[in-house]
């Protein structure tokens, strides 16, 4: 039976990842923080839950040396870009330092044991900050433009020169990706949310920041598939994991709009300059054709779906 260490399973991402691997007959272990017992409403009964933090780098080799994994998937860290402007030092020390601490560990696990160990970071288009040329694939330069994708680049780096070092590890380099179980704190929830209560009467406004930025949205299910098969690849590598197709933020909100009933959705939503980001990547769109070639991987939702699942989702969350 394979055993996984998986990092960030309280999180969207994490929560999917688990369920799919324990379908498959997994044994499944978390590093969860104490602090966040309470929103663990997704991490399923089977799954072997340890106690730690990813800025307790003596305790990440510890989780890691006690569990010995035959795969480590690390989606942990700050998963917001805007977060990370108010937290740029501990964003960098948790979503980047810690990922080179987790990818030490599973080499001293491998070299102690001597058995086999595969590590699966969850990396982001963030890295390529603004990239002169759209789409983008694995040998579009790394240059982030905030505290959020320089953390992510850090960890992308380090996962090249450990596979460089002898363990199978590959960087998965997600675009953005979406579901009913994405925090109300993400744009994308808070646009199918505000759509639902707009409908159920509870609000009579939506208030966001730029409508013309563009992303690469998908089905979070399916890019969490590409993890699993990153994991089982007969050689490490880095791999875009994208639809291919840009939407604007004004496409996402005509959708939920259009998912709830309302057609004429333009006075309900207004511009909060305070929702602009400092600095904000105008398009990101990715090439996946590695992806698809290597692991067989490609999108099962498109766009409109996507929202309008998670749109319907929330309706149904306010009983209408």
């Amino acid at each position: 039976m394979p055993r996984a260490l998986i990092t960030g399973i309280t999180g969207q991402d994490g929560s999917y990842l688990s369920e799919q691997l324990l379908a498959q007959g997994w044994e499944i272990h978390a590093l969860v923080r104490k602090a966040r017992q309470d929103n663990e409403r997704f991490v399923d009964a089977r799954v072997i839950t340890h106690f730690g933090d990813l800025n307790d780098f003596v305790g990440l080799e510890r989780v890691v040396s006690d569990v010995e994994p035959n795969y480590v998937f690390n989606l942990g860290g700050i998963s917001s870009v805007a977060t990370s402007w108010d937290k740029p030092a501990a964003t960098g020390l948790i979503s980047g330092v810690a990922v080179v601490a987790l990818l030490d560990a599973s080499l001293r696990l491998q070299v102690r044991t001597g058995k086999d160990v595969r590590f699966v970071q969850a990396s982001s288009s963030e890295i390529f900050g603004n990239a002169r040329a759209a789409p983008q694939d694995e040998k579009t330069p790394v240059k982030p433009i905030s505290p959020y994708g320089v953390a992510k680049a850090y960890a992308h780096d380090g996962v090249r020169i450990y596979r460089a070092k002898g363990l199978h590890a590959s960087s998965c380099i997600l675009y953005n990706h979406e579901s009913p179980r994405r925090p109300q704190t993400f744009v994308t929830r808070k646009i199918t949310m505000g759509a639902a209560e707009i409908v159920a009467g509870v609000s009579g406004r939506l208030m966001l920041g730029s409508l013309d930025v563009k992303r690469d949205w998908g089905w979070a299910p399916d890019y969490v598939d590409a993890l699993i098969r990153a994991s089982q690849a007969s050689e490490p590598d880095d791999y875009v994991i994208a639809t291919g197709i840009s939407h604007s933020v004004r496409d996402f909100v005509e959708a939920a709009f259009v998912a709830v009933g309302i057609t004429d959705w333009e006075p309900f939503v207004g511009v909060d300059q305070r929702f602009v980001r400092p600095a904000d990547v105008q398009e990101m769109r990715g090439d996946a054709r590695k992806a698809l070639r290597v692991l067989g991987w490609k999108p099962t939702i498109g766009f409109t779906e996507v929202v309008s699942r998670m749109a319907r989702h929330d309706l149904a969350l306010l009983g209408k």
